[in-house]
């Protein structure tokens, strides 16, 4: 009898082991609770991805904040949209403030600090998780970074004087309609150089900032940028106590003008307006050096 009892405690024992281990497995199991969070390349640096870690980027042509990737483009990059995003939604070193939702030709479509965000599918076949094959694509196509401190656009450029300008590669400016490949901020707000300037050397800006405000410095001395351009074309100065980004040597300014009146200063570019040559050129990744003067 008391060996019977014995065995019926036994069993009772490693029953209840057993589910207690089945529970703890269980609960041991971690649920990513992210839809988009940042992934780190050794290359690249910090960038977006999906909840399965898959890439996403930004589009060039999209500087002005809407999705102009049509035609066969739409095979090629799928639009990437996660609806009702919450800050718990999102991994750390991100800010549910930078995110926002678009309604483009392909449907809903989520932003990244006014970029537009897209997955990439050669050929209709959505790249591997973890990979990065889209970056630099065309020239236009890179991953989505939370740092930059350059982006490139490509768009058409639009004077305050209301006229359509292109850019040849020497820099020459003319009338006429097609879009430029150009330098903005990570907002995608249009940078520019003042033809007077000379290497490392602001010769527009007043001590006491009195002007900064139709041509305000860009302020930084953080360079990300694109993996197709050279970072180390790109530097700093001291100007009056601020620090003024440099390009080629070039100091970058902004133009105050550049914004609607709903606050927006993505897709424009009113500075290169003017009898030619133009006064305020923008940049680009071929910009003539400097002058040392």
């Amino acid at each position: 009898m008391k060996k019977i009892q014995f065995l019926l405690i036994f069993v009772v024992i490693m029953a209840t082991g057993f589910v207690l281990t089945q529970c703890k497995k269980s609960d041991d199991v971690v649920v990513d609770p992210y839809v988009i969070k940042l992934a780190t390349s050794t290359t690249l640096g910090s960038y977006l991805t999906d909840k399965d870690g898959n890439t996403l980027y930004f589009f060039s042509n999209d500087a002005n904040g809407a999705n102009n990737c049509t035609g066969g483009c739409i095979t090629a990059w799928p639009v990437f949209n996660a609806t009702g995003l919450m800050q718990t939604q999102i991994g750390n070193g991100l800010d549910l403030a930078d995110f926002n939702s678009i309604t483009s030709a392909n449907g809903p479509q989520l932003t990244y600090k006014g970029w537009p965000l897209y997955y990439y599918a050669p050929a209709g076949v959505r790249e591997a998780s973890g990979k990065t094959t889209g970056e630099g694509v065309g020239g236009v196509w890179f991953v989505a970074k939370p740092d930059y401190s350059i982006m490139i656009a490509k768009l058409q450029l639009t004077g305050k004087d209301l006229k359509n300008y292109v850019v040849s590669p020497t820099n020459v400016y003319s009338e006429g309609v097609g879009a430029t490949t150009y330098f903005t901020d990570a907002m995608g707000r249009t940078l520019y150089s003042f033809f007077r300037d000379s290497t490392n050397n602001n010769n527009f800006t007043k001590a006491d900032f009195s002007n900064n405000g139709v041509w305000p410095l860009y302020e930084t001395d953080k360079i990300v940028v694109p993996s197709v351009l050279d970072k180390t074309l790109f530097g700093s100065i001291m100007v009056f106590g601020r620090k003024q980004l440099t390009y080629k040597g070039w100091p970058m300014y902004y133009y105050g003008p550049d914004v609607d009146a709903t606050g927006k200063y993505r897709g424009y570019n009113k500075g290169v307006y003017g009898p030619l040559p133009v006064t305020w050129p923008i940049f680009f990744k071929d910009y003539p050096a400097s002058p040392h003067l």
